[in-house]
């Protein structure tokens, strides 16, 4: 890793740049780049990831392409909504294409996006995911409840706590990744 700007990745457990969850992603990439990081968005719906497992997969470019990528950054912003008790199946198949190889050492910052009332058990369980890939998660996470209700018509997020603690969450992020660089 070099000693320019540290390179961040966003990774959302959702499909398409409409869902609230992918815009919790971009809103704290875009805070990120304005604490000087070079940023970048994997894109599901362009770039999408085959099931691990299925018929070709390991020899599929998108998987290369996801796999380099994710080698050359430094960080990574991950969220996913929570589906059932847990993380999105998308979140799932998307940190098994990555491996310590990959990613081991690394800096994680998580975030989730529920229907109801915030909780952290999409949060955890992201959390034991990446440490077996021997990921570094820093302690600041952001769940965010009632999704639906989070912004407003112009795509703002209405809650400035909320947006404070993801302020917060991407300032421990780049700090971090700094310090392990």
């Amino acid at each position: 890793m070099g000693k320019g700007a540290i390179k961040i990745l966003g990774l959302s457990g959702s499909y398409g740049n409409d869902s609230k969850n992918t815009r919790l992603v971009r809103l704290a990439l875009a805070m990120a780049e304005e604490a000087g990081a070079e940023i970048q968005f994997w894109e599901l719906t362009e770039k999408p990831l085959p099931l691990v497992g299925e018929e070709g997969c390991w020899q599929n470019e998108n998987v290369k392409e996801f796999q380099s990528l994710a080698s050359s950054c430094d960080a990574f912003i991950v969220s996913s909504p929570e589906y059932h008790g847990t993380m999105s199946g998308v979140m799932k198949n998307t940190l098994d294409w990555l491996y310590k190889d990959h990613v081991g050492g690394k800096v994680f910052a998580l975030m989730s996006s529920l229907g109801g009332m915030s909780n952290s058990n999409t949060l955890n369980h992201m959390r034991v995911c990446i440490r077996w890939l021997h990921g570094w998660v820093i302690p600041e996470q952001v769940a965010v409840g009632h999704i639906k209700e989070a912004f407003d018509d112009d795509g703002n997020l209405c809650d400035d706590e909320i947006l404070s603690r993801i302020e917060t969450l991407v300032a421990s992020l780049v700090d971090a990744t700094k310090r392990l660089r």
